[in-house]
């Protein structure tokens, strides 16, 4: 069923406005991975105008091609590690619970995106299941008539707001890992844990201002009485009734439904991350993107019980993982065109970028342009820790050479990188899958929260950069 004029005349305010947006960006935006190619020939062009060789340009764009195929790995395991977590039937119960807390409309809309924001802080994968599995249950209420759009929207708010703010950044977990840091930005940065990035006070206040305009916002924008479009009339189908366990055939079967095993590795599991704790600072072992994705890869084997039913869950998450391995060793081949082709002058792209970043100086200026830089590169590259790979090695030479510090240029890039995903429906895919919608359906409730947040994020950016002091990186 799609929109009618006369519906769309009932909407008002923020919720009229959101819809208007919705047509707009569905007819206009195409496919990630085309954005991902565009970048590719851009940079190309980029490198051929500063004088680079052909040549020089197809041999680095082969040679970096497989550069982060053990991010890409971490990057996927962390979409699937959530995705089998939130699918547990603890985790079930847990979201029926709380879909029987909201009283009203529009506090349901709220609710679910404080909820996606709040999980989002501890696993952006996770948040997005979580959030569509909560949306879903709200929208089965017999007693609750809600907008089963502006519910998908608030859902993806974990996403869209707050997720490179939290312990599964990608550019935070990067820069926390000396082993997945290309050699070069390594040399520049150093090692940067969660102390001085994610669990900043500076960073912590930005996280809690953002998600207290984005409730807001999902709240005043939920479409009221007439202008209300459930799922079923969406024709939507809300049966989530767990698939039938099926059958033994043979007695070698039988550890498949045994639940030692997964205690067994859960176990094991608690015991390397105590031994951490005890032998490690402690910032250092929650930094650990090997270690993050060890935890909640036996905690998803430990809630669903059994290996048959956690490999059931994991063959159901795996197709959410098809972006992030098609699309990383693209943004690779970019990040290699950027340093490597060597034009003109002996210089890169990378190095006129730095050049023209360290030229604005230091202080608000910078990280105001190294924001609003982040979200328009957004567009093309769709993904935090693809997208650092390719921008960081300049930015953060830059953020040297103008002694600003370190960790908080890590923390705006964060900040910025979430708002394209307000726009570009790329990481929509995965829950749009469990809610049974398509992008057009939430990208106007977004969009309108992309229009708020980027100046409040600006703004933050700027006033809480102040208080930062300058230093100098510990190079291995």
């Amino acid at each position: 069923m799609t929109a009618t004029a006369p519906e769309i005349r009932t909407e008002k305010g923020l919720a009229r406005v959101a819809q208007s947006l919705a047509g707009w960006t569905e007819k206009w935006f195409p496919d990630a991975y085309i954005f991902a190619l565009v970048g590719v020939l851009l940079v190309a062009l980029a490198a051929l105008a500063n004088g680079s060789s052909p040549q020089t340009i197809v041999d680095a764009f082969g040679n970096g091609f497989w550069d982060l195929t053990a991010f890409t790995l971490q990057m996927a395991m962390v979409v699937l590690t959530g995705y089998v977590v939130a699918t547990s039937r603890p985790v079930a119960r847990l979201i029926d619970t709380l879909a029987a807390v909201p009283q009203s409309a529009a506090t349901a809309v709220s609710f679910v995106a404080f909820l996606s924001m709040s999980v989002s802080f501890v696993n952006w994968g996770l948040s997005l299941v979580f959030g569509g599995l909560l949306a879903r249950a709200i929208a089965r209420r017999i007693d609750l008539r809600v907008d089963y759009r502006a519910l998908g929207a608030a859902a993806f708010m974990g996403l869209g707001a707050v997720w490179a703010l939290g312990m599964s950044s990608s550019a935070a977990q990067l820069q926390a890992t000396a082993t997945s840091l290309p050699p070069a930005l390594l040399q520049v940065t150093g090692v940067l844990d969660f102390g001085t990035t994610i669990f900043t006070w500076q960073s912590l206040t930005m996280c809690a201002i953002i998600i207290a305009l984005t409730v807001l916002i999902a709240h005043y924008s939920a479409p009221r009485g007439d202008a209300i479009r459930t799922a079923q009339d969406l024709g939507v189908d809300l049966n989530d009734e767990p698939e039938p366990a099926a059958a033994r055939t043979r007695p070698g079967e039988w550890l498949e439904y045994s639940r030692i095993l997964p205690i067994v590795a859960a176990l094991m599991t608690l015991g390397w991350l105590i031994s951490q704790f005890l032998t490690s600072p402690i910032l250092s072992v929650v930094s650990s993107l090997n270690g993050y994705l060890l935890v909640f890869l036996m905690l998803g084997l430990l809630l669903h019980g059994t290996p048959r039913k956690f490999l059931q869950a994991v063959s159901k998450a795996v197709p959410a993982t098809a972006g992030i391995l098609v699309q990383f060793p693209l943004y690779a081949a970019m990040a290699a065109i950027l340093t490597r082709a060597v034009g003109n002058g002996g210089m890169t792209v990378s190095g006129h970028l730095a050049e023209f970043f360290t030229s604005v100086g230091g202080g608000g200026g910078f990280t105001v342009i190294i924001a609003l830089y982040t979200v328009i590169l957004g567009l093309f590259i769709p993904s935090g820790g693809g997208k650092w790979l390719v921008e960081a090695p300049y930015v953060m030479q830059s953020a040297t050479d103008v002694q600003m510090n370190l960790g908080w240029t890590v923390q705006v890039y964060n900040v910025a990188e979430a708002l394209p995903n307000l726009i570009n429906p790329f990481f929509m895919l995965p829950l749009l899958a469990v809610l049974g919608l398509k992008a057009r359906d939430l990208v106007g409730f977004t969009f309108l929260q992309f229009i708020f947040h980027l100046p409040v994020v600006l703004l933050l950016v700027w006033l809480l950069g102040r208080t930062f002091e300058f230093v100098a990186p510990v190079i291995p």
